[in-house]
């Protein structure tokens, strides 16, 4: 090996490790992601800004937890991320939210118990076989402004 310690070669499935191997473990771990949407909303019966219509770049960081698949897996990023644009972002990136969402005052802590709700009947669905299941939600209205959610609370 090299000063900068690069690998003279690259490990091999089937001579340097066997598939049985691969998964290392059977414990429940958590795997997050973040992702962002843009939408506008206002607020109903309150008195101040938020009031009037304005928008926000909302982020919203979603956390499952499962058991490992035979390689090594709880869940791939790329299947989070398309859960979460199927479910969350399909419907309301450069939306009016008070216009697509259900009948409620558009505010992070409604918001996030709807999206919640969703999320977690798409990740059931996705990842039965391995328990893969929703245990942290935070929603982002701003960069030091979130709600946030945890399992032990939506049961």
């Amino acid at each position: 090996m090299n000063a900068y310690g690069i690998p003279s070669r690259l490990q091999v499935l089937g001579s340097d490790i066997d598939r049985s191997q691969l998964k290392y473990h059977d414990r429940r771990v958590a795997v997050t992601k973040e992702f962002t949407f843009d939408a506008a909303h206002h607020l109903h019966a309150y008195d101040g800004k938020c009031a009037n219509l304005h928008g926000h770049t909302y982020k919203l960081v979603i956390t499952v937890s499962g058991r490992v698949n035979d390689i090594g897996i709880v869940v791939d990023f790329g299947d989070l991320k398309r859960v979460f644009e199927d479910v969350i972002k399909r419907r309301l990136d450069h939306q009016y939210l008070n216009e697509v969402l259900p009948p409620m005052n558009t505010t992070a802590e409604n918001m996030i118990v709807w999206m919640w709700e969703e999320l977690d009947r798409a990740l059931e669905a996705h990842g039965r076989d391995r328990d893969v299941r929703l245990e942290r939600l935070e929603l982002y209205e701003t960069p030091t402004s979130r709600a946030s959610l945890d399992r032990a609370w939506m049961s």
